[in-house]
């Protein structure tokens, strides 16, 4: 085997290791915009311009993702969108 097969299989070894998650928000009628802005800016730390980005598709399209990453990060920021009464899950 060479050296260079050796590396390429190293590194997509690594890169399942690392698999990331998403924290999908999904829709609802009962939140107000100003409310899903401020909860993502809190939990999620959005700028208020990503922040209204992904509420306003969340309210056209239904869902976003509004984080991506390990999780072990997620877990807690998805916990305070929940505890805020938005609809969000980890997938």
């Amino acid at each position: 085997m060479s050296t260079r097969e050796k590396t390429s299989e190293e590194l997509l070894l690594k890169e399942e290791v690392l698999a990331q998650n998403e924290i999908v928000l999904h829709n609802d009628d009962v939140n107000t915009f100003d409310h899903v802005i401020e909860t993502l800016i809190y939990a999620c730390e959005h700028t208020s311009e990503q922040a209204e980005q992904c509420a306003i598709l969340v309210h056209y399209k239904g869902k976003c993702t509004v984080k991506t990453g390990l999780y072990d990060d997620l877990e807690p920021r998805c916990t305070m969108l929940l505890d805020a009464g938005l609809s969000a899950e980890i997938i």
